[in-house]
């Protein structure tokens, strides 16, 4: 798979009911508060209203997909966890023990937990590329079947994999430039040793390699369970369903749709703004404002589903509260 395949397959996606938005910012607009008074909350209700189709926008049923995977590039030591903690998270995950499980269960989203590469970590990126063709594409697909599993209104999308922000950091940095140091971060809380570990593990990694197909540049530095993710948001578009993006590890991985077709992410919103450096950068370079901004860097899709009761609310602001027209208030 590369670059003109992704176009190809995105080709024919759908696109957003306009009239439906534009229903829903014309109520906002009459609505029993000031004028522009929730002008954000305005518009996420009128982007979620053009992917349903529907000028009654809702949340009843949202769902949470996470990708688990082990990363080859642990052995470099980037992370405070040893590798081993990948499998003890799914089943923490599986178990419905995971921060982002009891976060699923508290705003009602259902949960499917996927196992693309536990115990069977991908390729050290420092040395080789992460996944062979073979590899790829079955991670790939395996995201797009789970998205098909699903029978949602809007996604969130979450990953776990201890090695996964060094993952993110040296995708970042081959698709947008800028130095190492720029994109890395403290991941899981590394000390300073670590973080110049990290930090030779991206350089090292982005020059191994020469392409500059965005796809390839997943397959030869991503992890198993970015490339799923990379999977879902695809075949949630080719569904027309709205996506709440989580930390820097989904946004880096679905970064590599925009470069390979701009837009293609035009159904996703970003739940929230982590601290890793590297995810302002590239929120700012997908042109998205986050609608959190708390601090969160767990990942597992928490900060997307932590945005999950500020998206009803925005729905609810517009459909369900009185006009002036209605309240009789009109001229």
């Amino acid at each position: 798979m590369n670059q003109a395949a992704v176009a190809a397959l995105l080709a024919d996606a759908p696109a957003p009911l306009a009239a439906a938005g534009d229903a829903v910012v014309a109520r906002a607009g009459r609505v029993l508060r000031p004028a522009d008074a929730f002008e954000r909350l305005d518009a996420v209700a009128a982007w979620l209203a053009g992917w349903q189709g529907t000028d009654r926008p809702s949340v009843r049923r949202p769902a949470l997909l996470v990708f688990v995977s082990d990363h080859g590039v642990a052995r470099e030591g980037v992370s405070a966890y040893p590798a081993r903690a990948t499998a003890a998270m799914y089943a923490a995950l599986e178990g419905g023990a995971a921060t982002a499980t009891v976060m699923a269960d508290e705003v009602g989203a259902s949960v499917d937990v996927v196992d693309v590469g536990v115990g069977r970590p991908t390729g050290n990126i420092v040395r080789e590329p992460a996944m062979d063709v073979a590899r790829f594409e079955s991670s790939f697909d395996a995201g797009r079947r789970a998205l098909r599993s699903t029978n949602s209104d809007l996604l969130v999308v979450g990953e776990m994999g201890i090695g996964n922000t060094t993952s993110a950091a040296a995708i970042a940095c081959r698709l947008f430039g800028r130095a190492p140091e720029d994109w890395t971060g403290r991941g899981t809380g590394i000390d300073d040793a670590t973080m110049d570990r990290k930090v030779e593990a991206v350089r090292t990694a982005c020059a191994r390699i020469s392409t500059d197909d965005p796809i390839e540049i997943l397959r030869e530095l991503g992890g198993a369970e970015m490339v799923a993710i990379v999977g879902a948001v695809i075949e949630a578009r080719l569904h027309g369903l709205p996506v709440i993006l989580d930390g820097f590890v989904t946004t880096a991985a679905v970064a590599v749709l925009e470069a390979a077709v701009p837009g293609a992410l035009d159904h996703c919103i970003a739940g929230h703004r982590s601290p890793e450096p590297g995810h302002s950068l590239l929120l700012e370079k997908l042109g998205k404002e986050p609608l959190l901004d708390l601090g969160l860097r767990l990942g597992e899709g928490s900060g997307a589903l932590a945005a999950i009761p500020l998206v009803r609310l925005a729905v609810r602001a517009v459909t369900d509260v009185a006009t002036f027209e209605e309240w009789g208030l009109q001229g």
